[in-house]
């Protein structure tokens, strides 16, 4: 049974999160370490594992819905890039930290003592293991919700950081702040078998054309277009692509 001190100390996370939930043993169950149950010798499925389990799931599938609307221009090799850096346990950690997640722990003895509620793998797991348990309870909606304003800082910097040299948004940024119509991109060439196909893409700017480029990709032959778009409008020189 959850007495009523603990019930408090739920509650006031959730509204934190700005979530409801009645679902409080299985909300305490995502906050327990298993150095407490171990200490305390409680069985090890009242402790966060297997709703950490679940909420990795659970955030993976959220931020990957998220990014995907987003950057709805990025190929699945720079989604997959943001989505890795967003859900480590240095991200996760920077926001259990927002949230003060570590106060609500319930830690046994030792890992008390060595500081566990400010330890990044503790708050990574058991914010994984706060999102299963409010998965469960129904609350896929309000999770959706949360990541987007809990990780909106975090994606922009992540952004920033992994696609310094995003051509196509890059290109796309220019024209929208000079008056220009957006890009243009067309397919010049398409050959090879169709499990080994090599496409070949121009880029138009106001019906001047500013780019080719190839790849295994239409995607990819589009960014390599709009990287030599961007190399001749003076955007990015050599020199600095290089680096």
């Amino acid at each position: 049974m959850i007495n009523k001190k603990r019930k408090a100390d739920i509650n006031e996370l959730l509204q934190k999160l700005h979530i409801e939930s009645q679902d409080y043993e299985r909300l305490d169950t995502a906050l327990t370490h298993s150095s407490y149950t171990f200490e305390n010798k409680i069985p090890s499925l009242e402790n966060n594992e297997r709703l950490e389990f679940l909420g990795d799931a659970v955030l993976k599938l959220i931020a990957s819905d998220y990014l995907q609307e987003r950057f709805p221009d990025y190929t699945e090799g720079e989604l997959t890039k943001i989505r890795a850096i967003l859900i480590s346990d240095a991200t996760l950690t920077k926001i259990a930290n927002k949230i003060d997640l570590g106060k609500h722990l319930k830690l046994g003895y030792h890992e008390e003592k060595s500081g566990g509620r400010k330890r990044a793998s503790t708050l990574a797991c058991a914010f994984e293991a706060l999102l299963g348990a409010l998965y469960l309870d129904g609350k896929l909606k309000d999770l959706q919700n949360l990541i987007v304003q809990l990780f909106e800082d975090e994606v922009t910097e992540i952004d920033q950081s992994v696609s310094k040299y995003n051509f196509k948004a890059m290109l796309q940024e220019y024209t929208q702040a000079n008056g220009l119509e957006l890009p243009i991109y067309s397919v010049i060439k398409e050959e090879g078998p169709p499990h080994n196909k090599m496409f070949e893409i121009g880029v138009i700017i106001n019906e001047k054309p500013l780019g080719i480029g190839s790849g295994k990709s239409k995607k990819e032959a589009q960014q390599k277009s709009a990287e030599m778009a961007v190399i001749e409008l003076g955007l990015l020189d050599q020199e600095e692509k290089s680096e």
